[in-house]
């Protein structure tokens, strides 16, 4: 060992790396002790919120995508403009119009927020609820921060909304982590376009499918499930679009139009079996679907619904 060498060793262990962001985040989702507390809210939201349209509707089933996410940029936006304008005089006035914009649409924000959080997995509730303690903590300050205002103390309003921005601005990053590090809200669903080839494809033997009753079945890297009902046969991607729970082990149910459905074992989305449509959330993406037909040989082939 040379000379240099050796003054590297013996200079002993490098200093520990301050934890990342990312690495907090990632500790919260392990942080068990929160689930006493998401047990009772979550269980709450559930009785609340009954399946129907009003929980559809929270959950942004009519917009075909999660509602919340863009109904986040109204009291963020409002809010850091509110900020900026803080800083350029003589515009009192519309600093506190976005201060009162911003509480308005926190209100369908943190309900659409809440549904969705209530159909996450345990980890993603975890990250998710201090969350929305950090959110809870900027509409509380921001509340503040507009009486203040009104009272003519702008002083004291400027320095409870940048307090309210910081709180908002650490809630807003565990909300990208859910989003993004967590995929809560993402389509879960295999891509089918990207992992199916077109035209037809042999799957089973229709006599190997029972009557009414789901099975699961493999084309190439992708799950299938497969209803037979009578004649018909429906072949869905048997990964929910919500959190990629298994459709097979769902049930089949007929909604109110005597269409076939199947609910999702896991959070309770439903889908049609004809063409994936979603007919309760907490689902938004259809779940891909597939033609199906039967050859007289009795061979089951199927290709991508377009």
């Amino acid at each position: 060992m040379n000379r240099r060498a050796s003054k590297i060793f013996r200079r002993g262990p490098l200093p520990q790396a301050r934890p990342r962001l990312v690495d907090v985040a990632e500790e919260l989702e392990q942080a068990d002790g929160l689930d006493r507390a998401i047990r009772t809210i979550s269980t709450a939201v559930r009785r609340v919120l009954r399946p129907g349209p009003v929980k559809d509707a929270l959950h942004g089933v009519p917009a075909g995508h999660p509602a919340h996410p863009t109904l986040t940029d109204v009291p963020m936006g409002c809010w850091i403009s509110a900020a900026v304008l803080d800083l350029v005089p003589g515009t009192r006035r519309a600093s506190q119009v976005l201060v009162a914009a911003g509480l308005a649409g926190a209100v369908p924000t943190a309900l659409t927020g809440l549904a969705d959080w209530s159909a996450l997995h345990r980890e993603q509730q975890r990250v998710g609820l201090v969350h929305a303690l950090g959110t809870a903590s900027a509409t509380m300050l921001y509340s503040a921060s507009l009486l203040a205002r009104r009272q003519g103390r702008d002083g004291a309003g400027r320095m409870f909304g940048f307090a309210g921005l910081t709180a908002l601005m650490a809630g807003g990053y565990l909300g990208g982590h859910l989003a993004f590090r967590q995929a809560a809200g993402a389509s879960h669903a295999d891509q089918v376009a990207h992992l199916v080839p077109l035209g037809w494809h042999d799957l089973c033997q229709s006599a190997d499918l029972p009557d009414g009753w789901p099975v699961h079945r493999r084309l190439g890297y992708i799950g299938l499930f497969v209803l037979r009902d009578g004649e018909e046969i429906h072949v869905l991607a048997d990964r929910c679009s919500h959190l990629a729970g298994p459709l097979h082990q769902g049930r089949v149910i007929t909604d109110d139009d005597a269409d076939l459905c199947v609910v999702c074992p896991w959070h309770g989305s439903t889908f049609r079996v004809t063409d994936g449509s979603v007919v309760h959330g907490p689902a938004t993406s259809r779940q891909p679907a597939f033609e199906s037909r039967v050859l007289d040989d009795g061979t089951v082939q199927v290709r991508p619904l377009g």
